[in-house]
């Protein structure tokens, strides 16, 4: 971490702002907000970010002075509400909470109702005329306390509470008694004791130092780290810490606790969307350890409380410019404000909100793109359940957060966190926590039986774009013998299951998923990303199909036709082998005639669906033992052929394609005869493939009156005398074809960049080609050194969960090392050819991140697979505007 020794470690609330928020906090700035506004929010002081950073930088131990800094704070706090700390006349009580910068909902911890003891209890009964009020505050905090400060499991308090209320015979904690909290005090004194093999501490003061220092450790947390990695957060930036007066929602059945959102997180639509519990604790609500009521209701039982927060609702909303998440206390009929920020919410429900906003006169088109995150585009571009399947939902639960979810049941996050990286998953808990989070971010989708719409369950789930049925009270759990049980029904581990998070609705079975439908509100936001973006966006298309698909998605080209693909297929494989086997150039001719029509009749396909678009082929590149069988494989057939006698003409083919199969064999096919340097070894099929283009290109444009804008690849380029080599075939079989036809066409011919070699001697290149295409997923493997298939299911995700690299260099472009050899690459050959056009066509054309650093290098297009266009458009849009942001 990045100490900052300059900056202040303590603020009192009065004295935040939103400036501020990079030292106080999200949760802090909003306080600090909302009580310049004019809006009840309890008095209290902030910790800093600085603080944390250098204490986890001083390994644990706090900056000298900040113990001293936190007791002037908290005097000048019991001066201004005229309460004490520990004291036994007016006691204080404050919660503990994290605030980090980006908000990371549950991820952190929090203390409540610090400062209630033996000493002050039965002054605050007292003073409250409630003592069943002040010993249930008690409880809970002896059990908040151990947990999150002294590390006590939290089950320990459960089974405790859960005990005593079978004991009693009731259901809910509310009907406990003031005895029956009184014995609870001792049990968790007594249980803590037993886990500890000490007391809980009993002075304030110390509970305060230590529940502040357990806060600043919960930033460097397995479950805040995984989240931070799965949101792209810094782990430098630290936490602040918030310590606020209490204002109680369990005094009783005038007081109350709740969440709200401005908007429908799940729809994004402009109604009321909340919950509340009466007599309760903010954790009851998020927790989901009680069912929570709707909103609505709370203007019944609490009229005047209601009508202020709906008001305070639309200020909130006005003031951000944007969908609010707001957690209350209603204190004896009195409303307070905990927290607000820019809520967590749907892909489907960030897109309606930004776009009713621009529509309400609130944001401009610029401001409204920068609301959303690419990833989000990507959520709505996932399967729905097949509105005519039929079925008949086995339960129903609170629709959480939308989408359709199919996977093998699971019963923890760690099963789902080891099972969901090789199979669809769901996960099925009682109620999901924040340490659940590692099994959240793979599974499929989320079910629970308990919690509500603003549970831990369902934030998450929203936030990642993850289906989750809620509150789904009829399944019984049981964790031990991982089953879940619906009636008669029972289900083990692995079985499937589906879930509707639109509807709440779960089926006991695999349903069939539809391709997903883009409305409105997600064409209109690309649209506007069209009107700002530079980068072209082309897709990778090897069929008529995908070549048709991704024009609707809006791709501008093809910036990659893989023509091997085509060879692959079970007609046309025989030719192709035929080919391989052939042992002159004529019998290597005759068999490249048998395939070039296939070639045509593909191309012919590709370039009817993209006429008027430019189409850029890439001539075969992997090596021609992957057109034949495995050599182990191969030679176990002649094996037993052999012993057992078969049929001789059988016997001679296989020993024929076995010889051939160990002569192509390579050690490190990868690196070996490949791309050009196989159309170098053998002109005649680069020349077929360009025969079979040309004639492509121009029965498309008799038939349709019009074609493809044709381009030509040769890929793994290292030598600019391969590329003069290749080009002049390739040229040759071109004006050849165009000579016989009496027809005239225009056709680009360039090169893949995908070796270090290319992109130093790019400027050498670029005197034979047209254009430029950066192949960065083999670049990636050549420039690092490393093999893809080897690394991912190797040494790649250590490399990653241990921070040697900030990601895996597949998925997001290795920017100092790769990016710098695009940008190498790009300065040379445009030095040669200033209008050298230059795309991208690896996987990394799709990333937003990747996308940004090729928008910031001057690229022209980027090129990736048909469903990530619309994310490739959105994100060189926000490339545009974040660039310019970051220049201002």
């Amino acid at each position: 971490m990045t100490g900052n020794t300059a900056a202040r470690y303590l603020y009192d609330m009065s004295e935040g702002n939103a400036s501020l928020k990079s030292l106080i906090g999200g949760k802090g700035a909003g306080l600090a907000e909302m009580k310049s506004m004019g809006i009840p929010v309890p008095d209290g002081f902030t910790v800093t970010t600085a603080a944390c950073v250098d204490t986890m930088n001083a390994a644990g131990a706090w900056p000298e002075g900040l113990w001293d800094d936190i007791q002037d704070s908290l005097a000048r706090l019991e001066e201004r509400t005229g309460r004490t700390l520990g004291g036994k006349d007016k006691p204080l009580l404050v919660s503990v909470r994290s605030g980090a910068v980006t908000s990371m909902p549950g991820m952190m911890d929090t203390i409540l109702n610090l400062g209630v003891g033996d000493d002050t209890v039965e002054s605050l009964g007292a003073e409250s005329d409630n003592p069943r009020f002040a010993w249930d505050s008690y409880r809970r905090f002896l059990a908040m306390y151990g947990e999150v400060v002294e590390g006590v499991p939290p089950h320990v308090y459960e089974d405790e509470l859960t005990s005593l209320k079978a004991r009693r015979g009731v259901q809910q904690d509310t009907d406990l008694t003031v005895a029956d909290l009184q014995e609870l005090v001792e049990i968790f004194k007594r249980v803590s004791r037993q886990e500890l093999g000490r007391d809980l501490p009993g002075d304030a003061r110390e509970q305060l130092k230590r529940a502040i220092d357990a806060v600043f450790l919960s930033w460097d947390t397995p479950r805040a780290r995984v989240y931070r990695r799965a949101n792209d957060i810094s782990d430098d930036l630290g936490t602040a810490v918030n310590v606020m007066q209490m204002v109680f929602g369990n005094r009783g059945e005038t007081s109350a606790t709740g969440v709200c959102f401005t908007r429908n997180p799940s729809t994004g639509a402009k109604e009321l969307y909340g919950e509340f519990l009466l007599n309760a604790q903010g954790e009851d609500v998020v927790a989901g350890i009680r069912t929570p009521r709707a909103l609505a209701e709370m203007e019944d039982v609490l009229p005047q409380a209601y009508g202020d927060l709906i008001s305070t609702m639309a200020d909130l909303e006005a003031y951000y410019k944007d969908m609010q998440d707001i957690e209350f206390t209603v204190e004896d009929g009195t409303l307070y404000l905990l927290q607000t920020r820019n809520g967590k919410r749907t892909a489907a429900a960030a897109l309606k909100v930004a776009r009713d906003l621009v529509e309400e006169g609130v944001l401009r088109r610029e401001e409204a793109l920068q609301r959303i995150q690419a990833r989000q585009l990507d959520q709505l571009l996932h399967p729905a359940i097949d509105p005519e399947h039929g079925k008949t939902a086995i339960t129903k639960g609170l629709p959480a957060s939308p989408g359709a979810a199919v996977g093998g049941l699971v019963f923890d996050a760690e099963t789902a966190a080891t099972r969901g990286v090789n199979e669809p998953v769901v996960l099925v808990r009682y109620e999901t926590t924040p340490d659940d989070i590692a099994g959240v971010i793979v599974a499929q989708g989320v079910l629970t039986a308990h919690g509500g719409m603003t549970s831990h369950a369902a934030v998450v789930a929203r936030g990642m774009g993850k289906p989750c049925v809620a509150g789904a009270q009829a399944i019984r759990i049981n964790t031990g013998d991982k089953t879940l049980t619906v009636g008669d029904r029972v289900f083990h581990e692995g079985d499937l299951i589906t879930l509707d998070g639109s509807t709440g609705d779960v089926f006991g079975e695999a349903l069939t998923l539809v391709p997903p439908q883009v409305n409105e509100d997600f064409e209109a936001i690309v649209g506007w990303a069209d009107q700002i973006r530079r980068l072209g966006v082309r897709a990778n298309a090897d069929t008529a199909e995908d070549a048709a698909k991704a024009r609707e998605l809006g791709a501008e080209g093809i910036g990659l036709c893989r023509t091997e693909h085509m060879f692959m297929a079970a007609d046309r494989l025989p030719a192709v082998r035929e080919m391989i086997l052939a042992d002159t150039i004529e019998d290597r001719a005759e068999a490249l005639e048998k395939i070039l029509p296939m070639q045509q009749e593909d191309f012919e396909g590709i370039f009817t669906a993209m006429k008027g678009l430019p189409v850029t082929v890439r001539l075969l590149d992997p090596p021609l033992h992957e057109f034949l069988p495995d050599l182990v494989e191969q030679s176990l057939l002649v094996q037993r052929l052999q012993l057992t006698g078969g049929d001789a003409d059988e016997l001679d083919r296989a020993r024929t394609l076995l010889s051939s199969v160990k002569r192509l064999h390579e050690q490190n096919p990868m690196l070996g005869t490949r791309g050009c340097r196989l159309g170098m070894l053998y002109p005649e099929i680069p020349e077929m493939q360009a025969r079979a283009v040309v004639r492509a290109a121009l029965a498309v444009r008799e038939r349709e009156g019009e074609t493809a804008t044709v381009e030509i690849m040769i890929p793994l380029v290292a030598f600019a005398s391969e590329l003069k080599a290749q080009r002049e075939v390739v040229e040759r079989a071109i004006t050849e074809e165009l000579t016989s036809a009496g027809e005239e066409l225009e056709v680009h011919v360039g090169t893949m960049i995908e070796l270090p070699r290319a992109a130093i001697v790019a400027d050498q290149i670029a005197e034979y080609a047209d254009f430029f295409s950066f192949g960065t997923n083999d670049l990636t493997q050549t420039g690092i050194g490393i093999s893809r298939d080897d690394a991912e299911g190797g040494f790649l995700s250590a490399y990653v969960s241990e921070d040697v690299i900030p990601a895996n260099p597949f998925e997001s472009i290795d920017r100092d090392g790769i990016g710098g050899l695009v940008q190498i690459g790009t300065d040379r050959g445009r030095s040669v050819k200033p209008d050298l056009k230059v795309g991208v066509c690896g996987e990394h054309g799709g990333d937003p991140a990747s996308i940004h650093l090729f928008h910031t290098l001057g690229l022209d297009y980027v090129s990736c697979s048909p469903f990530r266009v619309p994310i490739a458009r959105f994100a060189a849009a926000r490339a545009v505007l974040d660039s310019a942001s970051s220049d201002d």
